[in-house]
């Protein structure tokens, strides 16, 4: 669950880092101070995914291939929020069809796999390697 949290918070910050600036008041700006901007923005969301990935995959006992994929997921999710609210874009009917597709590998990915043999054999024991991250 950490995770998924994790995750998705990273997510935000991403979305931001790459997406903000498509705003009509950031659209003045020279090139140099929006990737400055966006520079800011996105060492917030390496200091999410890190840990993320690194929980996700020593203590919660996910694949590499599953973390990819669920990121996937969650940054879909929140950029059709992002694009809603923010951009103010419609979500058009090809987007919801190429999401339901992307579920579909989740579903693949997530089914019938048991969990991978380098996860902690306690679930709430974090190896010392991460323990520096939390």
């Amino acid at each position: 669950m950490r995770t998924l949290l994790l995750l998705t918070s990273s997510n935000i910050f991403m979305t931001l880092a790459w997406y903000l600036h498509l705003r009509p008041e950031y659209q003045k700006w020279p090139m140099w101070q929006i990737i400055g901007f966006s520079w800011a923005i996105a060492f917030f969301e390496y200091c999410l995914q890190v840990p993320a990935n690194r929980i996700g995959y020593n203590v919660e006992g996910y694949s590499a291939a599953q973390l990819k994929i669920v990121q996937e997921v969650i940054t879909l999710v929140v950029f059709c929020i992002f694009s809603v609210l923010v951009l103010k874009e419609p979500l058009k009917w090809r987007y919801v069809a190429a999401f339901a597709l992307v579920l579909g590998a989740v579903a693949i990915v997530a089914t019938g796999k048991e969990p991978p043999k380098h996860a902690a054999k306690d679930p709430a024991a974090v190896p010392e390697s991460t323990a520096e991250t939390e």
